[in-house]
């Protein structure tokens, strides 16, 4: 097939395109950075620069094209969200532009990618989360901006799909990390930037780490390898619905850094910034349904995907110590 991959320089996107390439499909792919700023580039790709914000540029990026993957959006990690809530708002026009021109030209398939951001805040104020299942999104009380952004289009989805026939699958991703993602710039998740913090003590000699918040607000983690796999999985089933595609292991900020602590082989004194953002208390990934549905769910563990970002993270940073 000839597949469009959207915000295919990016993080997720540039993971996407090499596996499609790898099964032989014809890959467009399509960021709005300069192919020099790509975090992948496949030469054996078509890879286009477009500002998908212009539905004329969403159109020419349609052309031929038999599936879409949606990945397309101005985020970052809570840094960012939390101070930029205009900009990724604005990442509805991205997605509303892609559907009336996967309706108009008749795409097979489009996929959403959406996040775990759109769930209801009063479900994360404790962290002892007991997992968001997918039902929790409603009444809507989203992540203010991104979350917003997220629900409104996971909802235009839906009704191109019920008003033109056009068949949308959707994925809620909960925190993917992994290599060849950013790690600095204000942009970066949690899992980069605990890895940037400690290998900076570690090549430095600071030996003392910051940490954003108490340190005891959890999440869960989900590494890439998973998230496209998952994806991929969820674009060729029948579920109509949002689902979650994320880990159901939970950890604590604080036991984060103890896993990259012990991958780098260092103790680090910690600092904790209760001012800086922090986003919600809880945070976890319910896989019922996923499992239920795909007899499949993310599975690759925490320490083993860390160790593998850990590993390229300190292979960017270490020429300049």
């Amino acid at each position: 097939m000839r597949i469009l991959v959207t915000g295919a320089g990016g993080f997720i996107g540039g993971h996407l395109v090499k596996d499609l390439l790898k099964q032989e499909h014809d890959v467009v792919a399509v960021d709005i950075k300069p192919r020099k700023d790509w975090y992948q580039l496949f030469p054996e790709a078509r890879n286009l620069v477009l500002d998908l914000r212009e539905r004329e540029a969403c159109r020419q990026a349609m052309q031929g094209v038999d599936w879409v993957y949606n990945l397309a959006a101005d985020m970052g990690g809570m840094g960012f969200i939390e101070n930029n809530k205009a900009l990724c708002m604005l990442s509805v026009l991205i997605n509303t532009h892609l559907l009336q021109s996967a309706a108009e030209i008749g795409i097979e398939r489009f996929f959403f990618a959406s996040s775990a951001c759109v769930y209801a805040a009063d479900k994360q104020t404790s962290p002892d989360n007991p997992g968001l299942k997918e039902s929790d999104a409603y009444p809507a009380m989203p992540e203010d901006g991104y979350g917003w952004e997220k629900l409104f289009s996971e909802r235009m989805c839906r009704h191109f799909r019920e008003d033109f026939g056009l068949t949308t699958r959707i994925a809620r991703y909960h925190n993917v990390y992994g290599p060849h993602g950013t790690f600095e710039g204000g942009r970066e998740k949690a899992p980069a930037a605990i890895c940037r913090k400690v290998i900076h003590a570690k090549l430095s000699g600071q030996r003392e780490i910051e940490i954003w918040g108490d340190g005891q607000q959890t999440r869960s983690f989900m590494y890439i390898d998973d998230c496209v796999k998952g994806s991929q999985m969820i674009m060729s089933s029948e579920i109509v619905d949002p689902i979650n595609l994320g880990s159901a292991e939970m950890v604590t900020i604080n036991q984060l850094v103890d896993i990259v602590e012990e991958i780098a082989g260092v103790r680090l004194r910690r600092r904790y910034n209760l001012n800086a953002p922090q986003g919600v208390r809880g945070r976890s990934s319910d896989n019922t349904l996923i499992k239920q549905l795909l007899h499949w769910e993310p599975s690759t563990p925490l320490r083993e995907g860390m160790e593998k970002t850990y590993a390229w993270i300190y292979d960017q940073m270490k020429c300049r110590y």
